[in-house]
């Protein structure tokens, strides 16, 4: 899959293991560097559904971002990088269809 960054400051953390770990701290570093890599060995974000790290859609002011568990309570956030997002004929995201994401950040989603 395609995955770009929407801050390039967070691109260039993801892209030194040193400074991602001085930011981040070590656990997360870790799990953080799986899950881009996981999303990256992904074909389609469909692939993503039994992955680790429980890939799945957020709902409310987050619509249309999906997340992956990092360390409790830390998730990464992506969207789907298409214009315009492929969609379903029920206009749900069309998991199958997804072949670029754009990375959003790091945060607590249950705040």
């Amino acid at each position: 899959m395609v995955i770009v960054f929407e801050e390039r400051k967070f691109e260039k953390q993801c892209n030194n293991q040193s400074k991602l770990i001085q930011a981040q701290g070590a656990l997360r570093a870790k799990k953080l560097r799986l899950r881009l890599d996981d999303l990256k060995a992904a074909l389609t974000l469909e692939d993503m559904r039994n992955a680790p790290g429980r890939c799945h859609e957020l709902h409310g002011n987050l619509v249309d971002h999906l997340s992956l568990d990092l360390d409790h309570p830390y998730r990464l956030l992506f969207v789907p990088d298409h214009d315009p997002i492929p969609r379903k004929d029920d206009g749900g995201l069309d998991w199958n269809q997804v072949t670029a994401v754009k990375i959003v950040g790091i945060r607590d989603t249950h705040d």
